[in-house]
């Protein structure tokens, strides 16, 4: 076991580092799969509902088309 104080605070540097990538890969994929739903719930919707929030259907249908990672 090392009792370098640089040896272990550069450890616990990188500790910090893996946790924030792994909360940043966390992060993008719930935004994902959040994205994927908001999509599906559009395409799901009548045409009344879309005049009343502004859409029209080829609209939705452009939105819906696209890939969940693409915003």
């Amino acid at each position: 076991m090392s009792t370098n104080p640089t040896h272990a605070a550069s450890g616990v540097a990188v500790a910090y580092r893996r946790r924030g990538l792994f909360a940043l890969l966390l992060h993008t994929l719930v935004e994902w799969q959040e994205r994927a739903r908001r999509r599906r719930s559009l395409a799901h919707m009548d045409d009344r509902l879309l005049r009343d929030i502004g859409l029209t259907r080829s609209m939705i249908e452009a939105e819906a088309s696209k890939p969940f990672w693409h915003p």
